[in-house]
């Protein structure tokens, strides 16, 4: 397999023989890489850490760490990250903990851009972008083709539902509602759908104006969220995606931004 000599590889570590492995790369004891993934230059990886198939991780990235939480004490915790991610410079992700279920895990077809920091215990799905100096605290939860505007951070617990869309220098506190926009001005609020990404993804438009129209009684018709609830139930049809919203929404146990 094409290792540089200057990298430094743990006899015990499984690298597939078509990876690639740059110059000064550290890959340490349990870690796997899969085919076709790459690791530029000064990547450092702990283990134990799964990899999966056709990865970039660009110089200066760090994986599988300690957890930067003063409760853990190098108990046996695990990194798992998907196929087809892009990693970009400076990146760092920790490995999970006892309080958190002891994994942090990473999709496939991610694009983490640079100085993005992933968490102890983070689990993000699949699709997302997280543009750079988004930090994720520990136990956040990310849903599929969501995507987190540069320099937003989210507090620990939080969840980010599903094709939302965060604008970036935001303070997450709460949970972000699936299929919608948020941003941070003075406060957080919702700004409705994230139409045009659902529309790039292939949405039916009458889809999307039911969101519209949910969301709209959520965030601007002076209800609470119980009775806007009802009031979607009644008046809207009970689409795949007005049922996933308010799934989230009764799920929720710090409340979604609105």
């Amino acid at each position: 397999m094409p290792i540089h000599p200057t990298a430094i590889v743990d006899p015990s570590a499984r690298i597939d023989d078509t990876a690639v492995i740059g110059p000064f790369c550290v890959i340490g004891a349990d870690v796997s890489i899969g085919a076709h993934t790459g690791l530029k230059a000064h990547v450092y990886v702990e283990g134990p850490t799964t990899i999966g198939e056709e990865n970039i991780f660009y110089p200066y990235t760090t994986v599988g760490v300690a957890p930067q939480d003063l409760k853990y004490h190098d108990e046996r915790a695990e990194t798992h990250i998907g196929s087809r991610n892009k990693i970009r410079e400076f990146v760092t992700i920790h490995r999970g903990t006892t309080g958190g279920g002891m994994v942090t895990s990473i999709g496939d077809e991610n694009l983490l851009m640079a100085y993005s920091h992933v968490a102890h215990d983070v689990h993000l799905g699949s699709h997302c972008v997280l543009a750079n100096g988004v930090t994720l605290a520990g136990h956040v939860m990310i849903g599929d083709w969501a995507v987190i505007g540069a320099f937003t951070g989210v507090h620990q617990f939080c969840r980010i539902g599903k094709h939302a869309m965060v604008g970036g220098y935001s303070v997450i506190t709460q949970d972000v509602m699936p299929f919608a926009t948020t941003v941070s001005k003075r406060e957080n609020s919702v700004f409705g759908a994230n139409s045009t990404g659902l529309e790039r993804r292939g949405f039916d438009p009458i889809a999307i104006e039911h969101l519209q129209n949910a969301l709209r009684l959520l965030t601007r018709a002076k209800l609470n969220t119980s009775q806007a609830i009802e009031r979607i139930e009644a008046e809207l049809p009970a689409t795949p995606e007005i049922a996933d919203l308010l799934t989230f929404i009764r799920s929720s146990e710090r409340g979604v931004v609105k």
